[in-house]
């Protein structure tokens, strides 16, 4: 277990990230938390606007009643506001947001309407402080990370393809794009530290194929490196079968059956990493308790595959899945951007 002390260095780095972000003094930033959320994130947080000059204050809020099934982990959904007007109305008329729950606002409720007035959020991811030092923003990435959106909006289809047999096709008409470059410097943006993905919400019915999960690809949810292959066959968005034997293969079919919900199976969104600072060996070497993930998410050269909400088809669940998937050939049209996990051409 990491020491969670306050330490010069990460109060550097966080101020470091609010000055990509465009925080400026005089700026109203709301550092949103909950009484779940990691304390010492949120403390270092305020000391960094503070240096900055910037005038931050605190929303907090109770962490709500387990509601779900089972135990809920990295959906990227928190349920922390509630649909509380006053609050949701502070965070929008705020210049920028901090958001320190626990699963953060991208798939939020509440997040829409935060955004619509041109309020920015950066997602702190809930890892300790150690992460954040090591995937500290790379203004270098940013341009990487829109040539990769760019051709992602261009592009008609994404194939993926691996030596372990996965054969997945997802149709991009009309997908949902975005870029996760770790910071947010304009109005409406949301981004997660640390960043370095490119990633869409593809529209309703458009991935077909199989998925094959193989040994040393990771379940995130579970925090977990896979012993055995697992497969897992998509029709029209929704996983149909999954086809394994082993714990790996038991531990994915009893929590997707446990939400008792179709939108589960449905694909999220899809996309890969490109943080060449990430690490997909790192997450053996903290307590689970320690991090959330984000690293693995974004390591380079990773196709990362989710399962849950997905605003662009229209549906909402708590139930996810991040699947970052190693040694992946990537096309778009036909592009080649990844070949056996590595990134290709402008994207390196």
């Amino acid at each position: 277990m990491l020491t969670d002390r306050i330490e010069g260095k990460w109060i550097d780095v966080f101020a470091d990230t609010f000055r990509l972000c465009g925080v400026k003094p005089g700026d109203a930033v709301a550092i949103l938390s909950e009484t779940h959320s990691r304390r010492i994130n949120v403390e270092l947080a305020e000391l960094a606007l503070l240096r900055l000059g910037a005038r931050p204050f605190h929303l907090v809020l109770p962490t709500p009643p387990q509601a779900a099934p089972v135990p809920v982990r990295s959906t990227g959904s928190s349920v922390a506001i509630g649909g509380l007007e006053p609050v949701v109305c502070a965070l929008a008329a705020a210049t920028m947001v901090a958001d320190l729950t626990v699963e953060g606002l991208m798939h939020s409720k509440e997040f829409p309407t935060i955004r619509a007035g041109g309020t920015r959020v950066l997602y702190i991811s809930n890892e300790h402080p150690e992460v954040l030092e090591r995937l500290k923003a790379d203004p270098a990435m940013k341009t990487r990370i829109q040539r990769g959106r760019a051709l992602m909006q261009q592009a008609k289809t994404l194939r993926v393809k691996s030596a372990a047999g996965t054969d997945l096709r997802v149709d991009m008409t009309d997908a949902m794009v975005g870029g996760n470059v770790g910071w947010v410097d304009e109005p409406g943006q949301l981004a997660s530290w640390p960043g370095g993905i490119c990633s869409c919400f593809p529209r309703q019915g458009a991935v077909n194929g199989t998925l094959v999960l193989d040994e040393g690809d990771i379940n995130l949810t579970f925090k977990r490196y896979l012993a055995k292959p697992v497969r897992l066959v998509i029709e029209n968005d929704f996983v149909t079968n999954i086809e394994g034997t082993g714990l790996d293969a038991d531990l994915m079919r009893e929590y997707f059956d446990a939400w008792q919900d179709p939108n589960a199976y449905g694909a999220s969104h899809v996309g890969w990493g490109m943080n060449h600072a990430a690490r997909w060996e790192s997450l053996t070497l903290y307590d689970k308790g320690d991090v959330n993930g984000t690293e693995q998410r974004a390591f380079a050269g990773n196709f990362l595959y989710s399962t849950g909400a997905n605003p662009r088809a229209g549906r909402h669940t708590l139930g996810h899945y991040d699947l970052p998937v190693r040694r992946c050939d990537i096309w778009l049209d036909d592009l080649q951007v990844a070949a056996a996990g590595r990134l290709l051409g402008d994207l390196v």
